[in-house]
């Protein structure tokens, strides 16, 4: 790919799956986001949702991974565009990089954030004189950072290590949780219960709320894009990257969908739990007693540790490749590898930072957070699309060992559909009345991003950044490697 050798390959086929499958996190993304699936389409779009969303991104996945095989370096999106567009590869790269960046740093703030809570709502539970307050949650959440950021500083293997540990942790995991909400509570609803719908949205429309509960399962299936990242520390990274991102979509479908239904037909008081601050906390609660409930939800707030520090690392590979190619301030900086654990400390550092940087504004206001929640799947799922659409429009284009033949094409188009449908959903209001404080801010936030990114790249990038940078000939790069 043009680049010397910095980073070990110490991930393994197995190592290369589970990054992806834990950022993914059924659990986290279940438990996160199902409160506001059972105001928007309820029961039916929660799982028939949950079934239609999965194949879709299995699409995404597919035309990912293809690429990946074709180009895997810890670039990977804004790499690979780059390379497949005929034309401004520069500025197709450049605005693919930071999107990617926007999203990876948000899908840590987010996750840290969301961990935050659940610990308080754990604390709460426990001790009921508690009182949380937003302040209480941006600190733990600060805290958590710096824990992830240190077990990042240290070698790849130890990040290898956790990361197989969490796999597991989420299998236990989800088996646990599902058994305890199959086998604990005396009665469960109807099957027919499953075609239920319910909108609380405030929107008249029902095929409007319904779509907007798509969004439930698109808020899971982010982050996949973390396989591709760690290409360049995988060993046979053609073939054993395409095949951690198709492992980790398709196992988490399955094992989310069996996860969901647990939720679904334990519910006994829907507007009772619904309306609760934490509805799913609130399911556990009502199904399964106080003291089962917290023993389970432990295992929900280790998921999202686990699944913060997988994000970060991800995130750190992105930081590393693109300011080895001089497209971030102090890029000199960031793409430095530490002689001693070969891992890019100083990106690590610089993840951290730009993640806690997002989770401040929710000492005051929720609302803000949330914006940045959603720009964080936009700028991910905008910057997969965007390699995906330059590859689709090449007639020439060179697969590799692991790709899709014919099928490439049109798998290529399906994705790109997706991507656009869901992209615009999460910059539509989700509820009605439209307030200050229900309005959607995820389209001003991704607009603002994008325009400090045109202003930036038209005042001084443009002339300086032409894409992935070349560090020689092969023979000559080889003459670099781990220098």
């Amino acid at each position: 790919m043009g680049y010397p050798r910095k980073l070990t390959r110490r991930f393994h086929a197995f190592d290369n799956f589970a990054i992806s499958f834990t950022i993914i996190n059924i659990i986290s993304g279940i438990f996160s986001a199902f409160g506001f699936g059972m105001g928007a389409g309820g029961p039916r779009i929660l799982i028939f949702g949950w079934i239609g969303v999965s194949v879709m991104v299995l699409f995404v996945g597919a035309a990912m991974g293809e690429i990946a095989s074709a180009y895997p370096t810890s670039g990977a999106l804004y790499f690979s565009a780059g390379k497949l567009a005929k034309r401004h590869r520069g500025a197709w790269s450049w605005y693919t990089g930071w999107l990617n960046f926007v999203g990876q740093v948000g899908g840590t703030a987010a996750t840290n954030y969301a961990a935050a809570t659940f610990i308080q709502a754990f604390v709460s539970m426990q001790w009921p004189s508690y009182d949380p307050t937003p302040q209480q949650t941006v600190g733990i959440a600060a805290v958590i950072l710096v824990v992830q950021a240190l077990a990042n500083t240290y070698t790849v293997q130890l990040v290898a290590v956790v990361n197989r540990i969490s796999v597991w942790w989420l299998l236990v995991g989800m088996v646990v949780i599902v058994a305890a909400l199959t086998f604990k509570p005396s009665h469960h609803q109807s099957a027919s219960f499953a075609n239920h719908f319910v909108n609380t949205t405030g929107f008249s429309n029902g095929l409007y709320a319904a779509m907007l509960g798509l969004l439930v399962t698109s808020w899971t299936f982010t982050g996949f894009d973390g396989s591709f990242h760690m290409s360049e520390e995988t060993v046979k990274a053609t073939v054993n990257t395409p095949k951690g991102i198709m492992r980790a979509i398709i196992y988490s479908a399955l094992a989310g969908l069996v996860l969901m239904l647990a939720l679904v037909y334990a519910i006994r008081d829907y507007a009772g739990e619904a309306g609760a601050a934490a509805p799913p906390v609130q399911i556990l609660i009502d199904a399964l007693g106080m003291g089962t409930a917290k023993l389970l939800l432990l295992i929900v707030i280790g998921a999202m540790l686990f699944c913060g520090l997988a994000n970060m690392t991800s995130n750190t590979r992105q930081i590393f490749a693109f300011s080895r190619d001089g497209a971030m301030p102090g890029s000199s900086l960031w793409h430095s590898v530490s002689l001693r654990t070969r891992t890019p400390v100083k990106a690590v550092w610089l993840a951290a930072a730009c993640s806690l940087v997002l989770i401040i504004p929710g000492w005051w206001s929720h609302t803000a957070f949330t914006a940045i929640v959603s720009v964080n799947v936009v700028g991910l799922y905008l910057a997969y699309g965007v390699p995906i659409f330059l590859r689709l429009r090449l007639d020439d284009f060179e697969p590799g060992p692991w790709n899709l033949g014919r099928w490439g094409k049109p798998v290529a188009a399906i994705a790109v559909v997706w991507i656009l449908l869901s992209s615009v959903l999460f910059m539509l209001p989700q509820s009605s009345p439209i307030t200050t404080t229900s309005f959607n801010y995820a389209p001003i936030a991704l607009g603002a991003v994008l325009f400090i990114a045109t202003l930036w790249w038209f005042a001084t990038a443009r002339r300086r950044f032409q894409g992935p940078v070349s560090y020689g000939s092969p023979d000559e790069v080889a003459a670099m490697d781990l220098i």
